[in-house]
């Protein structure tokens, strides 16, 4: 495709892990329905404190794929 258009989508991913945990898993969900994923940015992150320590990682992403002709 000489100029390809690309479309965005936007999904929170969530781990109790870490940031990196969460935006995999909406990469990764997003992968089993929507094809030809290009890239990533995140927006915002944010997460749930309990008993002083970070119980849980909010990530919210912009994903960008290609739509096809």
């Amino acid at each position: 495709m000489k100029n390809p258009v690309y479309k965005l989508i936007e999904l929170t991913g969530t781990s109790t892990t870490s940031i990196e945990d969460a935006i995999e898993s909406a990469i990764k969900r997003a992968d089993k329905t929507i094809k030809d994923l290009c890239w990533f940015q995140v927006v915002e992150t944010r997460g749930n404190i309990e008993k002083g320590k970070v119980h849980h990682w909010q990530v919210t992403i912009k994903v960008g794929f290609t739509v096809k002709e």
